[in-house]
């Protein structure tokens, strides 16, 4: 039998089965059949996922184009789906619509369905007299998608198992025996369909039952991240020695575990674990480095101040929407700017989320100056949306909150209040982002990042405080971010501080970037991306302040970071990512010859 005379006979059949209905019961008759659903994953994500976020805080990268399957001729591009008109979830061999809306009581209700079209007529009668039509959310019916035989057997089925119940209801005198018999041939044509839909339904069952008694929990999901780098410095010398550094290859990883819990379906404890003993090429200031400057730091090194190959503790964050606009977050231990995601939505492509990691190579792609000050500690954030395209968010960290020492603690020691209010467009291809940041280090204190103060990343002297002296930050940064198309963005950022050296003087710094992504270069699912920027340095510094370069001494070179990185997926849990970060005049000093390191990231997800 032809595939084209198959479905043209289809929606003569399922009249015939309506009006055998009709006559069974003397009204318009509604058939509707449900079927086990075709992910059972599914139920697990819907309960132990976190809670949504208050706005869309990133970017979806593998943007899926829409592709409508063509029949050989104009007759069969007019196949009515039977999964549609019987309002029967199809079977796993084809997904059902995931924006399929309630039953519609006029046939004037599909915008996509004419009074000249062929079908109009069996349309209207179905859904007039017998009311067994479900349209999709947009008003339409979308006539011209194809029919599979799967769809077409649980659509028969759902209507047999109709009239097998009014024939078990005494109501068998009304049928007349010629229907009976054309129902009869239905089903023994169908029945090898039917019997491999029984059959999947009952694997699926089975697999159902294998993954609730096997599962890791019924509140908590377990996210893995592995990845191994190859990294080397290609060109440098160290900017204390002016000698040139060591060019020596070094392969190393790190791992980290997330633990996602809910406890009632709108809030969210996550938990991270993770070790590693991948070094930097760009660390900190310090002679015994290999470049000496905080310039090109990677954005995958091991904490400075933890030992290496050792699991550490390094978020524990609990999540929770007090109402469907506003999103609250207290954090014991995380960065608190990237945990709740107040930068990430700005630059999506390069910094990605805090679970899946960056994706740019440097800490300086990811983010500008503003939402380095901060260091990991604990804190607190909430997240308001102010109407559809405005989210206003607040957050306080204390760097050294857990340590009861002088100059220290949540309240007296190390902070940062920071405020954003962010705009996206409509269809939130555009957004754009003011920061405010106030942020302050006592005197001889240390965060985890290795300094007192500054952003820990750019020069030495923007990182520097002067010694028993307290520091004060206020931090101003404009970041914006564009989806030209679904295979090109751009993203750039403008950041100012002013630093004040309490009782010594005053200090200025500065950094800006502009980032190019390409989502699915040369491969759907690859990320290409391409950064040239300032990153942080000292404009000015008052005559009287010495931070280590003489007393009034600013940078007095402008120090430009390159940076480039293409990554490919290897299915679905496997990436590879190779890059190179430039780095010219190192540490604003163009008597420094340039830096050019490569990396090779490879991450593996489970």
């Amino acid at each position: 039998m032809s595939k084209l005379g198959w479905n043209y006979r289809s929606i003569a059949l399922v009249l015939l089965v309506l009006d055998i209905l009709a006559i069974l019961v003397f009204h318009p008759a509604k058939s509707q059949a449900e079927l086990p659903k075709s992910d059972v994953s599914t139920i697990e994500i819907e309960k132990n996922k976190e809670p949504e976020v208050v706005v869309n805080q990133t970017v979806d990268t593998s943007i899926a184009p829409v592709t409508v399957k063509k029949a050989p001729n104009e007759i069969q591009d007019r196949v009515i789906p039977v999964s549609q008109l019987l309002q029967v979830a199809p079977p796993t061999k084809q997904k059902a619509p995931n924006n399929a809306a309630g039953q519609v009581t006029s046939v004037s209700q599909l915008s996509d369905i004419k009074p000249t079209d062929w079908a109009f007529q069996a349309l209207q009668s179905l859904v007039e007299r017998y009311g067994v039509i479900a349209g999709y959310t947009d008003g339409t019916f979308k006539g011209d998608r194809s029919l599979t035989r799967y769809e077409f057997a649980a659509g028969l089925n759902a209507a047999l198992d109709r009239l097998n119940e009014l024939i078990a209801t005494s109501t068998t005198d009304l049928v007349k025996r010629e229907d009976l018999d054309t129902i009869k041939k239905l089903q023994e044509q169908f029945s090898p369909e039917l019997a491999q839909l029984r059959g999947r339904v009952d694997t699926l069952e089975a697999r159902n039952a294998q993954l609730e008694a096997t599962q890791f929990s019924t509140t908590t999901k377990l996210i893995g991240r592995a990845q191994i780098v190859l990294g080397s410095l290609l060109a440098g010398n160290n900017v204390f020695t002016k000698r040139q550094a060591p060019r020596n290859p070094t392969l190393q990883g790190s791992t980290s575990l997330r633990l996602n819990t809910s406890f009632n379906g709108k809030d969210s404890l996550s938990l991270s674990l993770s070790g590693g003993n991948i070094e930097s090429l760009g660390q900190t200031r310090a002679e015994s480095t290999l470049l000496g400057t905080y310039e090109g730091r990677t954005a995958d090194n091991s904490s400075i101040t933890f030992a290496r190959n050792t699991i550490t503790l390094g978020g524990v964050r609990y999540r929770f929407l007090p109402n469907p606009d506003t999103q609250v977050n207290i954090y014991a231990l995380s960065d608190g700017a990237s945990e709740i995601g107040l930068s990430g939505p700005v630059n999506p492509y390069f910094e990605s989320s805090s679970a899946t990691g960056a994706n740019g190579i440097s800490r300086f792609s990811r983010r500008s100056l503003v939402y380095n000050y901060g260091d990991s500690g604990p804190g607190i954030a909430i997240l308001q949306r102010l109407g559809k395209q405005v989210q206003f968010g607040i957050a306080y960290s204390a760097p050294n909150g857990g340590n009861p020492t002088p100059n220290n603690g949540f309240f007296s020691g190390r902070y940062l209040a920071l405020a954003q209010l962010i705009y996206y467009s409509s269809n939130r291809n555009f957004r754009v982002a003011a920061t405010y940041v106030n942020t302050y280090s006592p005197a001889n204190t240390r965060g985890l990042s290795g300094t007192n103060f500054g952003p820990a990343v750019g020069s030495n002297l923007v990182n520097s405080t002067v010694a028993g002296t307290g520091t004060v930050g206020n931090l101003y940064g404009l970041q914006a971010f564009y989806q030209v198309s679904p295979k090109f963005a751009i993203n750039g950022w403008i950041s100012y501080a002013s630093h004040r050296y309490l009782g010594r003087g005053d200090g200025n710094a500065m950094d800006w970037a502009v980032g190019l992504a390409f989502p699915d270069l040369f491969s759907e699912g690859a990320l290409g991306g391409v950064l040239v920027g300032m990153e942080p340095k000292l404009t000015r510094l008052s005559q009287n302040v010495d931070l280590g370069a003489g007393a009034g001494q600013a940078d007095k070179d402008t120090s430009l970071h390159v940076e480039a990185f293409y990554q490919y997926k290897i299915g679905d849990n496997i990436e590879v990512t190779p890059g190179l970060i430039w780095i010219t005049a190192p540490d604003s000093d163009s008597n420094n010859p340039d830096s050019i390191y490569a990396w090779v990231r490879t991450v593996f997800r489970f």
